[in-house]
């Protein structure tokens, strides 16, 4: 199987082929290499084709300044059901190249024209993947965006601007959480560029936003030799969400209300229904939870059974607080909706709780109970 670097240059050079053979009727192609950040994910973290295609799952996926659509397009050639969205006034050819290349490719992706600036109101609720490259530093509400998409997407991979000296290299602010706001025609003269972070600025605004990091890497000059108008860096950061809604998982019988707006817990029985897009040979069922210290003093040996779909998978022993990972393998799983059982030895009450309590599940970030 091709990489996915393989893949992206061999699907740049397939639109660049029809760009050079169709004329836009009012403006001119995006004149940089879209595609080269999803050839970068390969080559800079390893991110191939099928971690990619895992991160996306069955949901579908947004590409935020979508441009000429390049990267819509290559992802909906992977089998993505996706969206495109962009602001037509900033837009470099107010989204006529979107939907040129649309037509020309038979291309089912939606487009849709939005300012996330002063609406942020994606087209739909949840997504498995988002792209925004190259955004960020056009935004004048960087954190309002990047906290609605945390609340909509499970991922994200972003990439900006950044810098460590102000324009006249007198101050150097790269160790520190801040930015710096170029005026109107100070950065390319282009007025629709706003903020450019440090480094540290930016981990800290996505981490406020609702992001965890997974992976990250710069390019251009030393992001010590970066500056906001001459010496460019750019940031590029492969995100989780803490905050996107879970997708796929229905809960059934055995779990409490939910705790503090992130976790729940369980009885002795629980159980869920999870979405398994295509049939799997063999399945790996994987359930992430979590044992605090005041249970585990109650209860030193939790004894975890589960079924799916009725067939009874092993039983594990887990002795220690913190987080941990239930997982076991049956031979098939077929496509649709898998019923998933969970049994324990036995249930504790801590304090004045008066529950039955089994383990503690979060469900700020990615669903805690899958099948692969």
């Amino acid at each position: 199987m091709a990489s996915l670097d393989e893949l992206a240059s061999q699907f740049h050079d397939r639109l660049q082929a029809l760009k050079d053979r169709t004329r836009l009727e009012s403006g001119d192609w995006y004149p940089w290499r879209s595609l080269a950040a999803m050839q970068m994910l390969d080559r800079e973290i390893d991110v191939g084709a099928g971690r990619l295609q895992e991160m996306i799952g069955g949901a579908p996926v947004v590409d935020v300044g979508c441009g000429d659509g390049d990267i819509a397009f290559f992802l909906e050639s992977m089998g993505a059901e996706v969206d495109a969205v962009d602001h037509p006034l900033t837009n470099y050819n107010r989204m006529e190249g979107v939907r040129a290349l649309k037509r020309a490719l038979g291309s089912k992706i939606g487009i849709h024209a939005l300012d996330l600036d002063s609406r942020p109101n994606l087209p739909r609720s949840n997504y498995g993947f988002a792209t925004m490259l190259g955004v960020l530093y056009h935004l004048k509400n960087p954190y309002m965006v990047l906290e609605t998409l945390a609340h909509r997407a499970q991922h994200l991979y972003l990439s900006t601007r950044i810098a460590s000296l102000t324009p006249d290299r007198g101050l150097n602010f790269g160790a520190l959480p801040m930015a710096y706001l170029v005026d109107d025609r100070e950065l390319n003269n282009d007025p629709t560029n706003f903020w450019i972070f440090s480094k540290t600025g930016l981990e800290r605004l996505v981490r406020r936003a609702g992001w965890t990091v997974l992976q990250q890497f710069t390019l251009g000059v030393s992001p010590e030799e970066s500056d906001p108008v001459t010496n460019d860096t750019r940031a590029f950061l492969l995100l989780e969400s803490r905050l996107a809604k879970t997708t796929g998982l229905a809960l059934g019988l055995g779990w409490h209300e939910l705790d503090y707006g992130s976790s729940r817990w369980t009885g002795r029985r629980f159980s869920a229904k999870v979405d398994v897009p295509k049939p799997l040979t063999p399945a790996t069922l994987r359930f992430i939870f979590h044992l605090p210290e005041a249970l585990v003093a109650h209860r030193p040996h939790t004894v975890l059974r589960a079924s799916v779909n009725g067939i009874p998978l092993a039983s594990i022993d887990f002795t220690a607080p913190g987080e941990h990972e239930y997982s076991a393998t049956l031979p098939l799983v077929p496509a649709g909706q898998a019923e998933v059982a969970f049994e324990l030895d036995s249930a504790a009450r801590i304090g004045s709780d008066e529950r039955e309590l089994g383990v503690q599940v979060y469900f700020n970030g990615p669903s805690p109970i899958r099948i692969v």
